[in-house]
């Protein structure tokens, strides 16, 4: 039955338990009676909810509080938290250099990790594909983890996802995927039961996800997270878009008639900024990269050549080129300050830490100066807090997220529906 606004007792009764499920998650552990001023329900229907969560398997108690501990006296109170082994997610980063997919428990603890190495522009859907499913089953069988008890698999990936009726579908036009219906092929050739549901997003915003719950971003309302690897990517969270908006921010034109991108286009900020970019600039410059290494390698090496350890004389095209992309990627975040005013500008990915603080120094020194001054002055730019890991840690929040929407429920199979009969004839009338 549903009351005026709709909702029905189904719908309360689940958001109740999706209230008491964070609250425990992020702030726990915690007694039933501190629960109730945490999520504004009753003690009576806090009560009902924590006995149906204790009796799922999803909340145990974890000890007592004494009198003074809590902001209300008396006798100790028993304190509740989250089963870490109640659930289990897997996080999977499509990244430049590396596919790395990651097992967690509830509470986000690693269990296991299996890493396959890209060759060149190691792109190919098929190859991918096939990384991913043997990666998945490398870590349920190293951790002895059943697939039917994932709540759910995330993947992080380059480019535009978009929502179709047969899954998530990935754009990315920099790595040569068109319309790549990249769920549909994880389902037809993964062991996973139906009733693992998978959630595919740009990388930027699992990036973004995981500062915004564990690191950086925690307690900003505006937050832009850039993702600064072979290419550059965003995720702005603000207080309209509070999971996080994926922005195509490496193809924002910088150069009219510019340098040409990956995507095809000219002057993107990605074909100066992104560390791709970055080491080919050096090697035109006259740099010399270490020959038959991958780009981390590369990029290591001409950091050394640009700020040497232990006071050597620095290269001064490598170090050019360095100061350059700082004012690049300043430049390129000066559009998002005017444009979205952030408090907060984060910046991750494999060469974004890599870069690190000094490089950061001057990337801030140029964003300022192409800034306006209010906005400017009133944001800040670090890096990321969670390391290499952080897209991945974000892409098994996706999941993670979804469980606690549903109150601790799991999602529904996923059921292959046919084809509509007059969809079929008018793709054979088009082919005719």
């Amino acid at each position: 039955m549903a009351g005026q606004s709709g909702r029905t007792v189904s719908d309360l009764r689940r958001g109740n338990r999706a209230a008491v499920l964070r609250r425990l998650y992020f702030d726990g552990p915690k007694s039933r009676q501190s629960l109730g001023p945490a999520t504004g329900l009753s003690s009576g229907s806090i009560s009902n909810v924590v006995a149906e969560l204790v009796a799922d398997g999803l909340v145990e108690e974890a000890g007592s509080v004494h009198p003074g501990q809590e902001p209300a006296a008396g006798r100790p109170r028993t304190l509740l938290r989250v089963v870490p082994g109640s659930g289990h997610m897997i996080g999977v980063d499509v990244g430049e250099t590396r596919v790395r997919i990651e097992l967690f428990d509830l509470t986000l603890t690693e269990l296991a990790r299996a890493e396959r190495p890209l060759r060149g522009k190691g792109y190919g859907v098929e190859t991918m594909v096939e990384h991913i499913r043997t990666g998945i089953e490398e870590v349920l069988g190293a951790a002895g983890v059943e697939p039917g008890e994932l709540i759910g698999v995330g993947i992080g990936v380059p480019g535009i996802v978009a929502r179709t009726d047969t899954g998530a579908v990935v754009h990315g036009q920099t790595i040569g995927w068109n319309a790549v219906p990249l769920e549909a092929l994880l389902r037809s050739s993964g062991r996973l039961p139906g009733s693992v549901p998978y959630f595919i997003d740009n990388g930027a915003r699992t990036l973004g996800q995981a500062e915004m719950w564990f690191g950086a971003g925690r307690g900003a309302q505006s937050v832009a997270v850039i993702l600064f690897g072979s290419g550059v990517g965003a995720c702005l969270v603000t207080d309209v878009a509070e999971q996080g908006r994926a922005l195509e921010w490496g193809h924002l034109t910088v150069q009219v008639g510019g340098r040409r991108c990956r995507c095809g286009a000219l002057g993107c900020l990605e074909a100066y900024a992104g560390a791709d970019a970055l080491l080919e600039r050096w090697r035109e410059a006259g740099g010399r990269p270490p020959e038959n290494t991958d780009e981390e390698t590369a990029l290591t090496a001409l950091l050394a050549a640009a700020h040497p350890a232990g006071g050597g004389r620095p290269d001064p095209v490598a170090r050019r080129v360095v100061r350059e992309t700082a004012e690049y990627l300043g430049a390129g975040l000066s559009g998002l300050i005017n444009l979205f005013q952030p408090e907060r500008i984060l910046v991750g990915g494999w060469a974004g830490l890599q870069l690190g603080p000094g490089f950061l120094a001057a990337v801030r020194e140029y964003a300022v100066a192409y800034s306006l001054d209010y906005p400017a002055e009133r944001m800040t730019i670090g890096l990321g807090e969670l390391g290499p890991d952080a897209v991945t840690v974000g892409a098994a929040t996706l999941p993670l997220a979804d469980f606690f929407a549903r109150g601790g429920r799991r999602a529904e199979p996923v059921r292959q529906t046919a084809v509509p009969a007059w969809r079929a004839a008018l793709k054979g009338r088009a082919t005719s």
